[in-house]
Formats: structure tokens, C-alpha cells, sequence
């Protein structure tokens, strides 16, 4: 395959010149002509890897664009990149490490060696352990101080740290012990932390404190605080019972109380946003037992080895990946919504907003020169049918066009009647209603009076991805997240970006510090004019 360094000026490819042509060619051309057109469209534009079904007949591309994305990611080397990260390579340049996600989740015996490490077996040490220490939970083995039994689980973290366990506990709750209650703790604010220590009974309450390094602000702020309540109920010698860790730091941990044998490490070439299936998933584990741990671990490997074999006109997440290109950069579209019918699936667009806005939210390319083309969509939603009577409105009539995923779950978990062809029928009406759009002839055929035919037109036009699964359990919601993963791989690779480093959370850490130093002193603030005028009026509001 040739192509161009992943580091280079994509606009220099052929296929990016051919597709900005055919941005322009199309911009009349709209999705309802195009399935009006093409009745075997959707068939043809419809693929399947790992039970997880993406239909792509209701994007705004024809043949000519299908092919001219391809071209693309060949002139990129899109497959090339994917291979040297498989296979361990730095591909995370500013950082100059691997990227490894991949080998968190790839089957014991297969030997990965990076960097002269055994990277399997330390994968699998550290899962065994952790399917022992979930085990002992989950069967009452392990107890608290007191001797009773554990009740709660917190997980106190953040970022990947949090939105990771947080959004497979509520994914996976049909299948979680409903003996175990968990509860996830993440922002700094006080009342997170108070809040959720006035549901929990310390006596019978474990806390995993999830921080690689030990020393992240806001996650050793709460578990420091979270250490003084419990000391305060239980004493001292309680902490190694009621606390482990999710680091790599044993010192740090020791220092707080905490056994090391009760600490579970990952690795550097695991980013936060993809560490889920690391020991950071160690709740995960707990709410649904090492098996079922293991089968959301064979879901993301599902779709590790289809991206890794399947040819480019079947590969799912590259074709996903290309098609977020082509809406973002070359039909200017700055937004997705992510619109999961399925009430488990809650968390997921926040979830998604960190892997894909952390990953792509960037203006600089790998060779430290600036982007002149539109990188990493916004994203961001709700679960239906709840977004239909909220924000629905804006994207059917609203001035700004958004490009939606819709997600649908065949089987329920909880049949009720007819409320899950409800949901469905929901779901598929708003894909149609949101790519296809309505008339002014179909309008007024509904009998609707002159006047009101204006505003009851739906231009149509949405670019919708329909993702619709059998049944959402852990293996469908590994394979589903690992298509996230990797799509948004292939945009980084598209645009020339590191898509693993995420330098802009860094400097307000930084500047954060400085102030809480003059907020909890009396000193005089010496920033900048804003800044010094509002920690002033914040010091006068809060004595």
C-alpha cells in the first residue's frame, strides 16, 4: 500500500482534492433522493462484525464518495497506522509511548512483546487478580473491619477514571449482583462525595480509589476525605479493609493506608479514556463477576480482530470513521448526537464525549504544524425516547445540521407489554423523520391548513448511522465501545493528529493551583484583571 506519512498535510491527497469536489457536486443531492433512487440502497450500505449491525443508507454519500473515502485512508496509510499499533509501536508521538488498549483485551497465550516487556502475561496476572479479589466480594469472603459483609461499592475517580465504570455499571445493571449497590464519585464539589457517604453505611462500604499516579487533585481530595469518615466511624486499622487501588504508585498507595497486595496497576500505554477494560473496570468486574467481565473482554476482541482483518469495504469502523470525515471536514457538520434507545445506555454519550472529543479535540498535527481543516466533532446526547420531548425540535427544524447515531436494542431485558416495539418504532421514526425529512406537499396532504404548512415542514437531510444490536449485554457493549474506539482512531489518522495525548486538560489543572493558593490564603490575587476581580468577589461571598 502507498500513501503519505500520518504525520503529513492530508489536503496534499489526491482523494482529499477528489472529495472536496464531491462536497461540492452533491450539495444538492439529498439522502431521501438517494434512497428514493437506490431501493437496495440500504442493503448495500449495511454491514455487520461482532452483533453489531451499522447502517449507513442514511448518510449523504453516494458510490463516488464511498470510494474516494477509501482512496483516502489508503493514501493516508489508515492500515498501516493500525497495524503499528497492534503491534505495539509509539504511535502516541508527544508522549512517545504505545498504545496498547487493544492488549488489554486479547486472549491468554496469544505472546505481545513491547518494549521488552511480556505484555500478555502481565495482562492476565493482573485480571486474574482481580477476578479473585471480585470473587471474594461478590461471595462475602471479603469483609469489613466489623466483620460484615461488603453492601457498597464506590468508585472514586476521574475522567477515564469514572465515566468508563460509571457508564457500564448502568449498562450492565441487568446483569450486575443486586445484592452490591454501586455509586461513583468524580468531581471535586463536596457535595458529590457527602451525598453519596450519606447512602452508604461505612461499616459495610469498599472503596476503590482510581488514580494511576496516586496523586490526581480531585481523586486523592475525595478519597482523603472519604479516608477521614470512615476513620472516624471505624478507626485506623480499618482502612486496608474498606480501601483498594487502582495505581501504579505503591508507594503513594502504602502511605495511605492501603495493602499493596490490593492494588491493581495498568500500564502507560493505557490512556484514561480507554482504560475501562483495564484494572480501572475493577467495579465492573465486582457488579458482574469475573465471566462476565471476560465476555465484555471477548466483545472489544470481536472488533480488535474484525478492524485488524476485514477488508476496507467491510471493515465497520473504518468505514464509520470515514464517513465522520467526510461529515465533519467536508460537509462542514461541527456536531453528532448520540441517541441510544435503550435507558441502560444513559451514560453512553457522556462516555463517548471524552473518547472522542479528548482524543480529536485538536488543531495541531503530529509534526507540530497547524490544521487548516475542521477536526473532532462535538458530541453529545441523551437516551430516547426522553431527547424526543427535549432537543429533537433543533434537530429536525433548527438552523445548524446534525449528524446522529442511533442506537437500538432488539431484545429487552425487561418486556413490559409493547414498550419495547414502542421504543423501537420511536427510534426508527425518528431515523426516517431525521434523514428523509417531510414536504410541503405531504404537509398539506395531512389536510394542515395553508398558513401552518411552513412550520411544520422537516427539511430532513441528517446524516444518520442506525447501530442496532441483538441484545445489550457484555460482550455487545465491548464490540460496541471498541467501534467507537477505532473509528475514532481512523479520524486521527485521517487528520493527522495524535489522538492519545491530551495536552489541553493540562494547563487548567496548572492554573488552578495557582489560585487555589490565594483562595485559601491572604494573599492578594495577581493573574489577570478577570480573574483577580473574581476570586475577590468570590472570597466577599464566601465570608
Amino acid at each position: 500500500m502507498t500513501g503519505s506519512s500520518i504525520a503529513d498535510d492530508p489536503t496534499t491527497c489526491a482523494a482529499w482534492n477528489t472529495l472536496a469536489a464531491l462536497a461540492a457536486e452533491t450539495a444538492g443531492t439529498t439522502i431521501r433522493q438517494l434512497l428514493d433512487a437506490d431501493p437496495a440502497r440500504p442493503n448495500a450500505l449495511t454491514y455487520e462484525a461482532a452483533g453489531i449491525h451499522l447502517d449507513l443508507s442514511r448518510q449523504r454519500l453516494d458510490g463516488a464518495v464511498l470510494d474516494a473515502l477509501l482512496s483516502l485512508a489508503e493514501e493516508r496509510g489508515v492500515l498501516r497506522h493500525r497495524d503499528a499499533m497492534l503491534a505495539g509501536e509509539h504511535i502516541n508521538v508527544t508522549e512517545d509511548r504505545a498504545v496498547l488498549h487493544t492488549a488489554l483485551r486479547r486472549p491468554a497465550g496469544e505472546p505481545l512483546v513491547v518494549d521488552g516487556v511480556d505484555v500478555d502475561t502481565e495482562v492476565h496476572d493482573v485480571l486474574a487478580r482481580m477476578g479473585s479479589f471480585a470473587e471474594a466480594v461478590r461471595k462475602g469472603d471479603w469483609r469489613g473491619a466489623t466483620g460484615g459483609r461488603i453492601t457498597a461499592v464506590v468508585n472514586i475517580g476521574i475522567g477515564g477514571s469514572d465515566l468508563g465504570p460509571a457508564m457500564a455499571h448502568i449498562a450492565l445493571e441487568a446483569f450486575s449482583d443486586r445484592a452490591l449497590s454501586f455509586h461513583f464519585v468524580s468531581n471535586v464539589d463536596p457535595t458529590d462525595l457527602a451525598e453519596t457517604l450519606r447512602r452508604v453505611d461505612p461499616a459495610t462500604t469498599l472503596f476503590i480509589i482510581a488514580s494511576k499516579t496516586f496523586t490526581t487533585l480531585e481523586t486523592m481530595t475525595n478519597a482523603n476525605a472519604a479516608r477521614s469518615w470512615l476513620v472516624s466511624a471505624l478507626g485506623e486499622d480499618a482502612v486496608e479493609r474498606h480501601f483498594v487501588a487502582v495505581s501504579t504508585n505503591a508507594e503513594k498507595v502504602s502511605e495511605f493506608g492501603i495493602d499493596t497486595a490490593n492494588m491493581f496497576g495498568f500500564w502507560d500505554w493505557v490512556g484514561g479514556r480507554y482504560s475501562m477494560d483495564s484494572a480501572i473496570g475493577l467495579s465492573t468486574m465486582i457488579a458482574v463477576g469475573a465471566d462476565g467481565f471476560a465476555r465484555m473482554l471477548a466483545g472489544f476482541h470481536a472488533m480488535d480482530a474484525h478492524f485488524a482483518t476485514a477488508g476496507p469495504r467491510e471493515n465497520l469502523p473504518l468505514l464509520m470513521g470515514l464517513v465522520a470525515v467526510w461529515n465533519r471536514t467536508f460537509l462542514g457538520i461541527e456536531t453528532t448526537a448520540v441517541l441510544p434507545y435503550s435507558q441502560y445506555l444513559a451514560r453512553f454519550p457522556a462516555y463517548l464525549q471524552q473518547l472522542t472529543m479528548e482524543s480529536n479535540g485538536k488543531s495541531v498535527r503530529m509534526d507540530g504544524t497547524r490544521v487548516d481543516y475542521e477536526t473532532g466533532a462535538i458530541f453529545w446526547g441523551e437516551p430516547g425516547t426522553n431527547g424526543q420531548h427535549s432537543f429533537y425540535q433543533l434537530l429536525h427544524q433548527g438552523t445548524s445540521t446534525v449528524a446522529c447515531d442511533v442506537v437500538v436494542v432488539a431484545r429487552t431485558e425487561n418486556p413490559l407489554g409493547h414498550q419495547q416495539d414502542m421504543l423501537v418504532a420511536n427510534a426508527l421514526a425518528q431515523a426516517a423523520v431525521l434523514s428523509r425529512g417531510r414536504t410541503a406537499e405531504e404537509v398539506a396532504a395531512d389536510g394542515t391548513p395553508a398558513a401552518l404548512v411552513p412550520h411544520k415542514l422537516m427539511p430532513g437531510n441528517r446524516p444518520v448511522s442506525l447501530i442496532t444490536i441483538e441484545r445489550l449485554d457484555p460482550f455487545a457493549l465491548g464490540a460496541l465501545i471498541a467501534l467507537y474506539e477505532h473509528s475514532v482512531f481512523v479520524q486521527g489518522a485521517i487528520w493527522g493528529i495524535d489522538s492519545f495525548d491530551q495536552w489541553g486538560v493540562e494547563l487548567g489543572k496548572k492554573v488552578a493551583m495557582g489560585i487555589l493558593g490565594v483562595l485559601t490564603s491572604d494573599a492578594e490575587p495577581d493573574i489577570d484583571p478577570a480573574t483577580d476581580a473574581s476570586v475577590a468577589l468570590y472570597k466577599r461571598l464566601r465570608r
